[in-house]
């Protein structure tokens, strides 16, 4: 009986310090980026070199800012010292299709305590010609405010993105927002919730006014000419996704909106 009870204590005590070491061993703090084609990494797809390269969404060319030196910038939104983005983006995406899919259910039930959740929708859910994606202004507003609030139930950070903008409209010289309503209605969920929001269609028109129509028309966005891409052979002309040069001078864009979050008595 002595036996059968001392086995039974160290069993005991075996299995809270093997408990005990799972909880220790927690990984690094991720920033999940939800959203659409401008957002999405395509080299995840197994086709991207023959099918898909130069395209590039800014999430693709989010983890290089995340370095280690990077993050003491940004110390009132993260604390730790390596940070995995973990893009979630998919082209054709809007809040509703994002949802619907189970794709949100799955950054949902991965995400953990100070996590940060990037969210940026806008281009197909203002398609209206494109029903199978749309979504008004009202259904936009209450999905965000959907993933909000469930980021914040599993304890994450939530940060609104208005929409970066196309290569268009472009009027004497100066880039203007070609999401109509959209970004406002992102802007008024952030003012709503008191949630961290980076303006991206601002920001975007006012980096692609500086640099010249047509500097980012054949630098920044898919403008192609024939015969360089595999993928593109007889050229093509894109003004809402970009080439890894554009991609990444969106990514400093949003990696410098969240310099300017830095704010830890924001982070609710």
């Amino acid at each position: 009986m002595k036996k059968l009870l001392l086995a039974i204590l160290v069993f005991v005590a075996f299995s809270c310090k093997t408990g005990s070491n799972d909880v220790n061993e927690q990984r690094p703090q991720k920033v999940f980026l939800i959203g659409d084609s401008t957002v999405a990494d395509y080299t995840l797809e197994a086709d991207y070199q023959t099918r898909r390269y130069p395209i590039a969404g800014w999430g693709q060319e989010f983890q290089p800012f995340m370095h280690k030196d990077s993050l003491a910038l940004l110390a009132g939104l993260i604390q730790a010292d390596s940070v995995i983005v973990d893009d979630r983006a998919k082209g054709g995406r809007s809040t509703r299709t994002f949802f619907q899919e189970g794709r949100w259910r799955t950054v949902y039930d991965e995400m953990q305590p100070g996590d940060l959740v990037l969210m940026q929708f806008g281009h197909n859910d203002a398609a209206e010609n494109k029903p199978e994606r749309y979504v008004n202004l009202e259904g936009y507003k209450e999905f965000l405010r959907l993933f909000v609030s469930q980021t914040r139930e599993k304890g994450g950070i939530p940060i609104l993105l208005t929409p970066v903008n196309r290569n268009y409209p472009w009027e004497n010289g100066v880039l203007t927002n070609v999401h109509g309503e959209y970004p406002q209605a992102v802007k008024d969920i952030a003012a709503e919730m008191d949630v961290l929001l980076i303006d991206l269609t601002q920001a975007s028109c006012k980096h692609f006014t500086r640099m010249g129509k047509e500097y980012v028309t054949e630098k920044y966005f898919m403008n192609l000419p024939a015969g360089i891409y595999e993928a593109y052979h007889d050229g093509q002309t894109d003004n809402t996704h970009f080439q890894p040069e554009g991609a990444t001078a969106v990514a400093q864009l949003v990696f410098n909106g969240l310099k300017a979050l830095n704010k830890p008595n924001k982070m609710n």
